[in-house]
Parts: structure tokens; C-alpha cells; sequence
């Protein structure tokens, strides 16, 4: 274990690339910006931004993140390929602080399935891709994917010729998610008894959810002397997902009589930057989701509740202040001005491009404080991400709509909409106010697309909260999130339906960094 950082968490969080990748979730570059300034905000070591081989998209949101964030460390992942460094390279070469993420897989089945390599060819590659990526930053990590169902002798060998090649953290990543606490734990404490020289690199793990463990593989691999984690916000990634960011920081801050280490996470940030990854990846929280879920520390038992009132630490180990739950109501209503308004934006970390993005979230601001009497600071991140989703592209706009729902009678709606400037209307009747408002839009659009999920998620308490809708379509092996808010949750059903084929109208693609 590297004495120099024996004290320290290295808090890597990959949800801008591995939770990405997540069906429907991919992000725009602003929403990324967001994002990653709300990450710095929060003292997250390690940025992974994005894979900079994917897509000209990725790249350029890399390198604009690289640009912009001074505390955090920016990094691309990029196989163990000259053409995926040298895109890293060039992306993260704008950041204070950059580091290049290469891997390649070494299990026997990744190895002859996937790679259609030897294991000597393996090794060439890994030691090959570290020495060209030092030539772009010196902080450079190295992955052996799928290090679960990899034999240890190779393990063993891979690390030794990547720290020899000049890596400074060692990944150990569950890519499946396979593995137990007990086993990976050990596995951990023998690569770092076994590997020459394994007290001068950082030792990290990278753990899937598959078997619902990644956090408790993380924790265990932490107590046999990892000490970076890579993990995500809400445990986002692709399948079931990473290890939880706040279940890690929590659990080793909570727990100081286990673990001999602690990060320097501003763990009041950890509730709004969920809230805001949430809203915009359109994945909301489960309620009973640890630490962030909205019934984290609600009690509902009459005993439980007796105990708290009584004294706290009866039934509750955190407070729930330290996470970030607190009030967060906005002292601004309809006769608040522009400035007091930018201030606050300000305040929430939310930097808007030109005067003319000021004045547009200026005006949804007027308008919903016209509608519901507390604004929220998450209300103003709906606000934000309102306009960024209007600006994936404007093909399809809803004009107006009327919906009508009454007991006994068959539900209608009439959408008046505008396709690429012209506008259309149709009236159809529907299960619902909601399924008769798609079924009109696809009167008018014929998308040919399939409903895959239709979620409802109120920001904010109240009745006169808003709701944001998440939809996700699908559509040619194409999946999307749309999303929208509103006070009126039909409304808001219809904007995230038309968010979403208007990001399928875009026709961007991603390369997963796996295939």
C-alpha cells in the first residue's frame, strides 16, 4: 500500500463516460459542462469526461470540460490503441490537471473472443499504449478489463510490465459484475502482495452492479488497500450500473472505526449534484435508493419515530444536513429582477453561454413563478435543462395543446405542433389524457418508434410542484431519453415526447468503447 496516499480516497467518478452509457442517457456537451462543474463542486478527485475515440462529440466535450474545471483531475478512457491515446491525449490537453485511462482485456474469454489475441500481444499493447500516453500527460492509468475472470499469474504479469511502462494507478475493474466482497477483497490484497513494485502506484477498483454488490466490492477492495474507487452518481452505468459515489463516501465516512482512509468530498453537494444528474439523464432516484433516495431518512414505524424525536442516533448513522438535504427554497418570485436572478444561477454553479440564454431562462422563470408559489433551486435546474433541451434541435415544437379527461367519457387531446416550421394539429381519444396526447403527435409525425419507458417524478413537494417526465423511444437499435417539466404533467408529457424525437431526428451516434 503506498504510504504517501495511505490517508486518502481517490474519488474517481466515471458518470459523464461509464454512466453515459446507460440506455437513452447520453448528454449534450452543455449538459456535460453542467455536470462536471457541479462534480468539481463537490471535490471529486478524478473527472473521467468522456471517451474521446467515440465521437468528434465526445472529443470536443472533453476538451471543453478540460478547459474549464482548475480542482479536478480531467480524464478520457481510450483503448490500448495509438489512434483512442493520441484522441485523449489531444482532448485532455487543455486541463490544468490530465490524466489518460487506457485498457485492454485480459481474461481468457475477452482475450480469444473479443480481441482475437494472444496474451504476449496483450502485454505489447498494454506497455505500448502507456508509453504513448505519457507522452501527452504523465499521469496515466491503466486497466486490465475484466480482471474478475482473469487468471492471477497474468494479472500479475499485465501490472508489472504497465507500472514498468511508467502507469501511476493500477485499475482492477469487476467489468461483469461477478464477484463477491470476500473474493474480490482478497483479490485486491494478492495483486498488491504479488506485483513488484506495487507500493509506488495507486491501486483502484471499478466494480459493475450486476449482482447488486458493487459498492460492497468497492468497500471490500478499499480495506485491502485500494485507494482510488470508480463510481458514479445514483450508481448510473450501463446494465444495472456502477458502484454509488455517495454509498462509498458515506459508508467511509461514516465508518472511520473500519476504514483507514477518508476523500475530500464536500458531502453537503452530494443531494444536489444527484438531483441535477438525475434531471438530466432522465433516470430518477428510487425513493428507498440509500443516502439520496427521497426516503433515506423518512421513519415511518411509530417506534422508530419515537426513538429519533427522542435522540437522533437512535435510528438515523448520518444526519441528513451532512448529505445535502436541507431546505432549498429560492427567496425570488414573479417581481424578482434579472440580477437577483443570474445571482442565484450563479450560486447553483449553473453558467448560461450569452445574455440571450439569461433571458430566455429568464423568462421560464416569470412564467412558472406565475404558476406555482416556491420556486426551488431544482426547479431552476428543470428551468436550465428546459432550454438545453430546446436547443438539441427544433424540428418538432409544440405550439399549443387541450386535453380533456372525464369519468365515464373516453379521454381526448388536441396537439397543435410545428414540423420543421410548419404546424399541424390533431385530436385523438386515448386511455388517458397522456396516451391520447402521444397518439396526436404520432398522428401528425408517424415516427414509427416504440414506448419503452414512461416515468413521472415530481421535483419538488407540493401539489404545484413541477413534474419532469422522462420517455424513452426507441427506434432502429436507436434509444433515447426526451425529457420535460411542467406544472401540468400532461404538458409535460408532451415536451418530453417531442424532446425525444427530436433527438432521434439528430441522428447522433456514440461508439461504445467496448465493442
Amino acid at each position: 500500500m503506498p504510504n504517501t496516499t495511505a490517508d486518502k480516497l481517490v474519488i474517481f467518478d466515471t458518470t459523464l463516460r461509464d454512466g453515459e452509457q446507460s440506455p437513452g442517457a447520453s448528454m449534450t456537451k452543455d449538459e456535460k459542462i453542467r455536470i462536471a462543474r457541479q462534480l468539481e463542486k463537490l471535490g471529486v478527485d478524478v473527472i473521467e469526461a468522456g471517451f474521446a475515440a467515440a465521437s468528434p462529440g465526445d472529443a470536443d466535450a472533453i476538451q471543453s470540460i478540460a478547459k474549464i474545471i482548475k480542482t479536478s483531475t480531467v480524464c478520457s478512457l481510450a483503448r490500448a490503441m495509438e489512434r483512442d491515446v493520441r484522441a485523449a491525449g489531444e482532448a485532455i490537453k487543455p486541463a490544468k490537471s490530465g490524466r489518460i485511462h487506457t485498457f485492454i482485456a485480459t481474461s481468457p474469454i475477452h482475450m480469444e473472443k473479443k480481441l482475437r489475441m494472444q496474451p504476449d500481444q496483450v502485454v505489447e499493447a498494454a506497455i505500448k499504449a502507456i508509453k504513448l500516453a505519457l507522452e501527452y500527460t504523465d499521469n496515466v492509468e491503466f486497466s486490465a478489463e475484466d480482471a474478475v475472470r482473469s487468471e492471477m499469474d497474468f494479472l500479475v504479469r499485465v501490472f508489472d510490465a504497465a507500472i514498468q511502462a511508467g502507469a501511476k494507478t493500477l485499475n482492477v475493474p469487476d467489468t461483469v459484475g461477478y464477484s463477491i466482497p470476500a473474493l474480490w477483497g482478497e483479490r485486491i490484497q494478492q495483486l498488491i502482495a504479488r506485483v513488484p513494485n506495487s507500493n509506488k502506484v495507486i491501486w483502484s477498483t471499478h466494480c459493475h452492479n450486476d449482482l447488486g454488490m458493487a459498492s460492497a466490492n468497492s468497500l471490500a477492495a478499499v480495506m485491502n488497500g485500494a485507494r482510488q474507487v470508480e463510481c458514479t452518481i445514483n450508481g448510473l452505468g450501463e446494465r444495472a450500473g456502477n458502484a454509488s459515489l455517495e454509498e462509498i463516501v458515506m459508508a467511509v465516512k461514516t465508518r472511520r472505526d473500519v476504514f483507514s482512509c477518508d476523500s475530500r468530498i464536500d458531502t453537503t453537494q452530494i443531494v444536489p449534484t444527484s438531483k441535477l444528474v438525475s434531471s438530466i439523464t432522465g433516470y430518477p432516484v428510487q425513493p428507498n435508493k440509500a443516502i439520496v433516495g427521497a426516503n433515506a431518512f423518512a421513519h415511518e414505524s411509530g417506534i422508530h419515530q419515537d426513538g429519533v424525536l427522542k435522540h437522533r442516533e437512535t435510528y438515523e448513522i448520518m444526519r441528513a444536513e451532512d448529505v445535502g438535504w436541507s431546505t432549498n427554497k429560492l427567496s425570488l418570485g414573479k417581481l424578482s429582477g434579472r440580477n437577483a436572478f443570474r445571482t442565484r444561477l450563479q450560486e447553483l454553479g449553473i453558467v448560461l453561454e450569452n445574455e440571450e440564454a439569461v433571458n430566455a431562462a429568464f423568462a421560464r422563470f416569470k412564467d412558472l413563478a406565475d404558476r406555482k408559489q416556491e420556486i426551488f433551486d431544482e426547479d431552476l435546474q428543470a428551468l436550465v435543462s428546459e432550454g438545453v433541451v430546446a436547443q438539441v434541435s427544433e424540428h418538432y415544437h409544440l405550439v399549443s395543446m387541450r386535453a380533456h379527461s372525464e369519468t365515464g367519457i373516453l379521454p381526448k387531446a388536441q396537439v397543435v405542433m410545428s414540423v420543421g416550421g410548419q404546424e399541424h394539429s390533431a385530436e385523438m381519444s386515448g386511455g388517458g389524457p397522456v396516451d391520447a396526447t402521444f397518439k396526436a403527435i404520432e398522428q401528425i409525425v408517424h415516427s414509427g418508434t416504440e414506448l419503452q419507458l414512461y416515468s413521472v417524478n415530481n421535483i419538488t413537494s407540493g401539489t404545484d410542484a413541477q413534474g419532469e417526465v422522462t420517455v424513452r423511444l426507441a427506434k432502429g437499435g436507436r434509444i433515447v431519453n426526451g425529457l420535460g417539466a411542467d406544472t401540468d404533467i400532461v404538458v409535460a408529457s408532451a415536451k418530453a415526447y417531442l424532446n425525444a424525437l427530436n433527438k432521434l431526428d439528430t441522428g447522433a451516434e456514440r461508439a461504445h468503447p467496448q465493442v
